[in-house]
């Protein structure tokens, strides 16, 4: 049962309602069990909240949460694509059914689509590369190697580049879906979703910026290789295991999908972290103003000054900050429902609600 925080008196108490799908689903508990202390002690806390923003240490306590957070809402992902896959007579999950569960956050779909598109470029121009590497080996006696020739009747250097082109996803509930024959695609054309993708992204990008403009080269290069980190990469049989292929769903995933759930699984890390060290900052300032020193020491803080060195010895984020954080992203998630929730039943009201995805 969740209570209110204590360090945010003020905050609605909110609990989500019971799952009907069990958090622990593991089909073999020794390689769960393996995977989730490497997420716990390794992934999460060196390299994606590293990346998020995250410079300190934070306990196993709090890489736990996080894990477990991150474990419920990829099985609410997978029960509610099960269900859609049902209801539309598919025999398994398909990616435009974990694009519907995300439809309403424009960003991320974008994101996604963009994701996907250059997952799509890397292959062709992978298996364009091999091709081309065969008709080399084939070539012989041919002095430029088996390279094309305009009018040998091999194909020019515009086929190749056109072939690989980013293609443009297009989902059966945008406008473009609802026409059999679409308008040629101009290359300065822009829909509503790329613009709020472009405003986000550039967003993450200053933030990114601020994050690493003092870093050294080494800490650059080691925050760059940090970015990369998956659950999913070279990962995949633990992390069917993981996420409870077989137990929520009976269906196979593919590749995309579970690239996809690589893909969000960065994103839910990434968002808690950074809402979390907001909840900290949020706290450190109100401590700073009352006057109230977590340290155990008894001598008064000196103030800072303008050109005064930053302080050493940051707390890292800990399991409250990460639960506070929690809680307002399922409050942010549900929106109107929760202000007409507290309209009717009261501000203080107990709130029940699904869990919501963040």
């Amino acid at each position: 049962m969740l209570t209110r925080n204590k360090a945010f008196p003020n905050g609605p108490i909110f609990k989500p309602a019971k799952q009907s799908v069990p958090v622990e689903l593991d089909s073999n508990e020794d390689d769960v069990k393996s995977f989730r202390n490497e997420l716990i002690e390794y992934i999460i806390p060196t390299q994606m909240m590293f990346v998020s923003g995250e410079t300190g240490d934070p306990s196993a306590e709090t890489t736990g949460i996080i894990e477990d957070i991150v474990r419920q809402q990829v099985i609410e992902i997978l029960t509610q694509c099960n269900e859609l896959a049902i209801r539309g007579g598919n025999r398994a999950i398909q990616t435009i059914h974990l694009f519907f569960i995300i439809r309403n956050d424009k960003a991320k779909t974008a994101r996604l689509k963009t994701f996907l598109s250059w997952k799509d470029v890397r292959k062709t121009a992978k298996d364009s590369t091999e091709e081309k590497g065969a008709d080399a080996d084939i070539g012989g006696d041919d002095p430029i190697g088996g390279a094309d020739i305009a009018g040998s009747g091999g194909p020019i250097v515009g086929d190749t580049v056109k072939r690989n082109k980013r293609a443009k996803i297009t989902l059966p509930w945008d406008v473009q879906g609802y026409f059999s024959e679409q308008v040629p695609e101009r290359e300065d054309e822009e829909d509503e979703d790329e613009e709020e993708m472009t405003t986000a992204s550039l967003q993450r990008l200053k933030t990114a910026d601020e994050r690493t403009k003092d870093m050294s080269r080494d800490d650059y290069i080691h925050w760059s290789e940090c970015r990369q980190a998956s659950f999913t990469f070279r990962k995949g049989k633990r992390f069917r295991e993981w996420a409870g292929f077989g137990i929520v769903t009976d269906s196979r995933p593919n590749d995309d999908i579970i690239d996809i759930l690589g893909f969000l699984t960065f994103e839910m890390v990434q968002t808690l972290t950074e809402e979390a060290l907001r909840v900290k900052a949020e706290e450190d300032i109100s401590k700073n103003k009352s006057g109230v020193d977590s340290s155990p020491s008894l001598k008064r803080k000196r103030e800072t000054g303008l050109f005064d060195h930053p302080e050493e010895g940051r707390t890292p984020v800990g399991p409250t900050h990460v639960r506070e954080a929690f809680r307002r992203l399922q409050e942010k998630a549900l929106g109107p429902k929760l202000k007409i929730a507290k309209l009717i039943n009261g501000n203080r009201a107990l709130v029940r609600s699904k869990l919501q995805l963040i």
